[in-house]
């Protein structure tokens, strides 16, 4: 789908909405407005036209008149923009939003997920859309790694003829920032150093591909001009987009890959090789992370700590060591759960029992990457996907200070909205499927809100 479409729709529908108002200034979306659903009996919600005139009204089965808030205007608009997509996406912009029922609790996320500029989910109408109806956080999933950052052919020139900085091009992220700006969708920031999809020429001398590994000070200016870049960039240009960031990923390691002498046992290879951030740096290179990162982020900007496996036993006491020695210093907010689960695995005890135990550390607590895959597509198992998902929602609430638990998780992040969403992509942990209509699994999910999730003020 061509890059413009997506700005020509949201044009259209500003000057459709103008018109539905008789001219009233459109509202600001961020302000989080509460939704009034307008719904028969049955709970669908009524979209037949009407007279057009300044204010809509739907008539429910006794035939009275109900008048339909501005917002539910705005989504019948977007609705009938889809008229021509060849996919129906009624169910999918009908009835009350996911991020409406959990807005006391915390953010809810989304991925956008994408591995080049011609997948990247960005740019489908139809996938934004949803976005922006059920949720008001989102990640790229892959797109805002150093990978599709650094660029090498420059970076070897600054090496060659300038100070020897890294040189960044930022087309991969920029348009998803600008849809976030404009649509009043906040993004965590994933990710600033991970040792995979770190290209190794970035660790070599003249960022070379054959030249040989840098030192600890030639590396440590390299990740503070990094940092400094890719904050710089989204600050200036996407002011308040981006409210947190996962500062390192996965630096823990328990296995083969694991400095045993490390207070927090860090990582020094994965089954793709060396980390370069430890084989350059040391340990170090974790701390330095966050160091630079808090130098460099805007004040309300929250620094996390994101990692898989986080209920390990032995994993969990690592993390915890490496959390608790960063929050002596000043430099952590929060830690990141991945939530890569299986319909039987974890235990719930124990990811209630890890939860529990972050918390005490006084920090914020994120599901980072929430993902339960099914080994076969079929109604079996999408049903135990289904209640899987279900269970999880009702003990975060339980867990989460705001039902009564000890727990600040602050963002939930699905780590994508549709199966499939392009042809090579096997992924089936999301709650719509190929074709945009709502699983079991959101079904379950929007009950649990709807029950559990109560307003504070209520």
């Amino acid at each position: 789908m061509k890059r413009i479409s997506t700005r020509v729709i949201s044009l259209l529908m500003c000057i459709c909405m103008l018109c539905a108002c008789g001219g009233k200034e459109p509202r600001d979306e961020s302000q989080g407005t509460e939704v009034v659903e307008a719904t028969n009996e049955a709970g669908e919600q009524n979209t037949d036209e009407t007279s057009g005139e300044d204010t809509e009204e739907v008539a429910d089965e006794s035939g009275e008149q109900e008048q339909l808030s501005e917002e539910d205007i705005y989504w019948q608009q977007v609705l009938e923009s889809f008229a021509d997509s060849e996919y129906d996406m009624t169910a999918a912009l009908t009835g009350t939003a996911l991020k409406d029922y959990c807005e006391d609790y915390f953010s809810l996320g989304v991925g956008i997920n994408g591995s080049t500029l011609d997948n990247l989910t960005t740019y489908s109408d139809e996938y934004m859309a949803v976005v922006k109806k059920h949720f008001n956080s989102c990640t790229m999933s892959n797109l805002m790694k150093s990978c599709y950052l650094l660029r090498q052919q420059e970076s070897i020139v600054s090496a060659a003829e300038g100070d020897g900085s890294p040189v960044l091009g930022f087309e991969t992220i920029d348009d998803t920032l600008q849809w976030c700006m404009d649509n009043g969708v906040k993004m965590r920031g994933h990710t600033l150093v991970w040792h995979a999809q770190a290209p190794d020429w970035f660790f070599r001398e003249g960022y070379t591909n054959d030249g040989a590994y840098v030192d600890k000070e030639t590396m440590l200016f390299r990740m503070e001009s990094y940092i400094k870049q890719v904050l710089t960039h989204v600050q200036d240009n996407y002011q308040g987009v981006i409210y947190c960031w996962d500062v390192v990923n996965e630096a823990v390691e328990l296995g083969e890959g694991g400095d045993k002498d490390s207070f927090f046992s860090c990582r020094v290879s994965s089954g793709e090789g060396p980390n370069p951030w430890y084989l350059t740096i040391g340990e170090e290179y974790v701390e330095m992370a966050f160091t630079y990162a808090r130098k460099y982020a805007d004040k309300d900007v929250k620094l996390f700590y994101n990692d898989y496996n986080t209920f390990d036993v032995n994993k969990r006491a690592n993390i915890i060591r490496l959390c608790e020695h960063l929050k002596e210093k000043g430099l952590i907010d929060g830690i990141g759960m991945q939530g890569y689960w299986g319909l039987d695995w974890p235990a719930q005890i124990d990811i209630e029992m890890t939860i529990k135990l972050y918390a005490k550390l006084d920090l914020e607590i994120q599901i980072t990457e929430l993902s339960v895959g099914v080994d076969e597509e079929n109604e079996e198992q999408f049903l135990a996907q289904a209640k899987k998902y279900f269970n999880i929602f009702m003990f975060l609430r339980n867990l989460d200070t705001q039902g009564g638990g000890s727990a600040n998780i602050t963002n939930v992040t699905l780590f994508g909205l549709k199966d499939h969403y392009h042809p090579a992509d096997t992924t089936n942990a999301r709650l719509f499927d190929t074709n945009f209509q709502p699983k079991e699994a959101f079904q379950r999910v929007k009950a649990i809100l709807n029950a559990s999730y109560k307003k504070l003020d209520d």
